[in-house]
């Protein structure tokens, strides 16, 4: 569906994206994580053809995103929400639909599927300014499936939203997977992307440091499992490669433990082992 090949850009002289190359397969979720100014956004930016790229090449389907017969089958819901306030959810939608001439009857059924995706049919009639973080979340990603696209970019989709949204969230991108779309989902949590991705790549300073499933990432990069072991003296942690192995060790050993917890590797610590920064920088 997407490939991009040794992709470089740079604003000013900085560097924000250098020779980075990826294929992303048609109908699965892939990740992009990175610290602030890994160069996430300006990759979708460059995915979209909203940006050209200094060198290098993006193709979607074989052809150049900045071609208009091929932006249509592109959806990006921004980080930045896309709403006009004073308008109701309909309208706003109405008003992208129109966008790609898709109006009339053939409008209403695409705006009102859109609502429905998202779970916002009941409030389609009310402003967008009466909206909480979470609805605007979910009107902002319709914006982006009201053309029924192939792609999907979907950047930092879950900011600021509650957990009865963010799980809503979850559940459309899963159903957009279901029906064969391709989604890029970039994000700065680390559980959304063990919860949702196929694949995820990690970037920083515009650079791909690795790719691959979840598990291989933490196999490869997630470094040891802690064993928490508590008993009337207090709690001491116990790194290990062989969690399996030092729990019979400390069960033969140690009667007096009132628990004892394996806490295997995290994606987050895969992350921290690649950039050596938090994921919140």
């Amino acid at each position: 569906m997407l490939e991009l090949e040794n992709v470089s850009k740079a604003y000013a002289g900085k560097r924000a994206v250098h020779q980075l190359s990826l294929q992303i397969r048609a109908g699965e979720i892939f990740g992009l994580l990175g610290p602030n100014g890994a160069g996430k956004s300006t990759s979708c930016a460059l995915i979209t053809g909203l940006l050209a790229p200094d060198s290098g090449s993006v193709c979607i389907a074989g052809t150049d995103p900045r071609q208009h017969t091929v932006r249509r089958r592109i959806g990006l819901a921004p980080q930045k929400l896309a709403l006009y306030e004073r308008l109701s959810a309909r309208a706003n939608l109405q008003f992208f639909a129109s966008l790609y001439g898709i109006t009339g009857l053939s409008g209403n059924e695409a705006v009102g599927q859109a609502l429905a995706q998202v779970g916002l049919t009941e409030r389609a009639e009310d402003p967008v300014s009466t909206f909480s973080g979470g609805m605007l979340r979910r009107l902002n990603l319709a914006g982006a499936l009201v053309h029924n696209p192939d792609l999907l970019l979907l950047d930092e989709p879950t900011a600021g939203v509650d957990p009865q949204s963010r799980s809503r969230l979850f559940d459309t991108v899963l159903a957009l997977k279901a029906a064969g779309k391709t989604v890029i989902y970039t994000t700065h949590y680390m559980e959304e992307a063990e919860r949702l991705c196929d694949r995820v790549a990690i970037l920083d300073n515009g650079r791909l440091l690795a790719l691959d499933t979840v598990p291989a990432l933490l196999r490869q990069y997630g470094g040891a499992s802690e064993i928490v072991l508590r008993n009337g003296h207090g709690q001491r942690q116990i790194s290990t490669t062989d969690p399996l192995a030092t729990l019979r060790e400390l069960l033969a050993t140690d009667t007096s433990a009132d628990l004892l917890e394996v806490r295997p590797p995290t994606l987050e610590s895969a992350f921290l082992n690649l950039t050596g920064k938090h994921l919140r920088d």
